[in-house]
């Protein structure tokens, strides 16, 4: 076997662990830094992340309510924020040639829209840094002596400092178990709701702001809503799974939710709202809509009432109590989840109070890091995933060196 012996090892060679060895590199040219990668190719999740744009950050600037997109870590990274967060990646990118742009929702992307534009500004940077990136190596063994010692399939590896990245490997977080750390189990997290409701799914295409709510899970959430042809998806189910990845696990995905299609307005404000209504208009339900919703779907929420073909003057409270219902809570059978697009999240990994945020060290082993998907941090979408690599590889690099 060929024996190497940098003085840091990096074990992952996706966002986090590039952005420790680069920013660490910089600053410590005398360190020999060497980063390990089990696949083939280097920052897979980079490349298909934000549909092959890279979706780099969020144009948050406070640290505060930064923090409040994560369902876990939200406490842990306040301190970090304060130290590197968003405008300073920003910055970090600015200074090494790749300018950023903000959308209209606040996803921030290169402005070439490529993600292969952050792979080369990484790549450069650790080519000219004298980093060394090797692909195909497959840990298979962590042990602590006097430094730590590591094998691969091929390779034996001696650092003085040791630094996982490796997201959510089952094999690398049986290691770290073995070092005495604990693992919080992964869970699915940024995942759609899937049902078999035809008439519903029929409607596929159809966006708005609804409030969704999970009542045998107490669950809740507010945002734009899409249907979709296997059931329902948008930022408001992506933030729903988020926060409730683990109780939604627990019930096996099978669960109802009840959504309002009109938002904050409630059962008694929408009840009196058609009441008017009826008073007013002598058309046909089908051709009089009183709210701002999609046509189709005010057609299948009629539809369902048996009240197409009614006139205004023909229903009675009853049928309005109905229809208030049927607008502001109407309740559908949810049976399994789909994964957002490639962007597969889990939440799980070494648990938090197992490390100390001012450095992200270990507080079990000495000379021990973690930055990235390893720790159990995860985030709605929408960039935030990536900012707290960023923040926990600069972090890393400042913990170290200084030492």
């Amino acid at each position: 076997m060929e024996s190497n012996n940098p003085n840091i090892l990096i074990i992952g060679g996706g966002a986090a662990g590039f952005f420790t060895a680069i920013n660490l590199a910089e600053q410590r040219p005398d360190l020999s830094i060497t980063i390990l990668e089990r696949g083939k190719d280097v920052l897979q999740k980079v490349r298909i992340s934000g549909g092959g744009r890279c979706n780099v950050t969020h144009a948050e600037f406070d640290p505060r309510p930064l923090t409040t997109n994560y369902p876990r870590g939200e406490k842990e990274l306040l301190g970090p924020f304060h130290k590197f967060m968003t405008g300073d990646t920003i910055a970090w990118f600015a200074d090494r040639g790749v300018e950023l742009k903000i959308e209209d929702d606040g996803r921030m992307f290169p402005t070439t829209d490529s993600s292969q534009t952050i792979i080369d500004c990484f790549l450069g940077l650790a080519d000219r840094l004298n980093i060394k990136v090797l692909t195909s190596q497959n840990v298979i063994a962590i042990k602590k002596e006097e430094s730590w010692n590591i094998a691969t399939k091929t390779s034996e590896f001696t650092c003085d400092q040791l630094v996982v990245t490796a997201g959510s490997s089952p094999k690398i977080w049986e290691m770290m178990k073995s070092l005495d750390h604990t693992i919080v189990d992964a869970v699915p997290s940024l995942f759609t709701f899937n049902l078999a409701d035809k008439a519903i799914t029929d409607l596929a295409g159809i966006a708005l702001e609804a409030r969704v709510e999970i009542p045998s899970l107490k669950l809740e959430s507010q945002g734009p809503l899409l249907i979709t042809h296997w059931g329902f998806s948008g930022p408001a189910i992506l933030k729903m799974s988020a926060w409730g990845a683990v109780q939604l696990h627990g019930s096996q995905y099978k669960f109802d939710v009840v959504i309002n299609w009109l938002n904050y307005l409630s059962y008694e404000d929408c009840y009196e709202l058609l009441l008017k209504q009826r008073e007013q208009s002598k058309k046909q339900l089908s051709n009089d809509k009183p709210f701002d919703l999609p046509k189709r779907l005010w057609s299948y929420l009629i539809e369902s009432l048996d009240l197409s073909d009614k006139t205004w003057a023909d229903c009675s409270n009853a049928k309005l109590q109905q229809l208030a219902k049927t607008l502001t809570a109407s309740v559908f059978k949810i049976d399994g989840k789909s994964t957002f697009k490639e962007e597969f999240v889990t939440a799980g990994g070494i648990d938090l109070k197992e490390v100390d945020f001012r450095t992200f060290g270990s507080k079990k082993q000495d000379n021990l890091y973690f930055a990235g998907e390893i720790l159990n941090i995860d985030a709605i979408t929408g960039g935030f995933n990536f900012q707290n690599a960023w923040t926990g590889g600069w972090t890393v690099a400042q913990a170290i060196a200084i030492k």
